[in-house]
């Protein structure tokens, strides 16, 4: 599985309707598990950004179809990373040449 972060900032839509989060959260869950993406931790934020998530997906594929699908409902924007355990990235260093 791949580990991403979003660093996700509320649209001005995502706000007037905020009290909505919860019921947002379980249906980003529900087609999460549709795509074989997991959301593993998730963080309300002060800042630059107002969600943090750390997600899991099976591909890049997965991940952007999940991370569209949740964005294409107009309440969030989101800027989207992909990291490494550091186990899976010593093995990528082993791998230089």
């Amino acid at each position: 599985m791949s580990h991403y972060i979003l660093l996700c900032t509320y649209t001005d839509q995502g706000i007037r309707k905020i009290k909505d989060v919860p019921k947002r959260r379980a249906e980003a869950q529900e087609i999460g598990k549709k795509l074989g993406v997991e959301v593993k931790a998730g963080f309300s934020a002060m800042g630059a950004y107002d969600l943090i998530l750390h997600v899991e997906a099976p591909s890049d594929d997965a991940l952007s179809k999940w991370a569209l699908s949740i964005a294409s409902r107009g309440n969030i924007r989101t800027n989207t990373i992909k990291v490494y355990p550091a186990a899976e990235f010593d093995t990528i260093i082993a791998g230089i040449v």
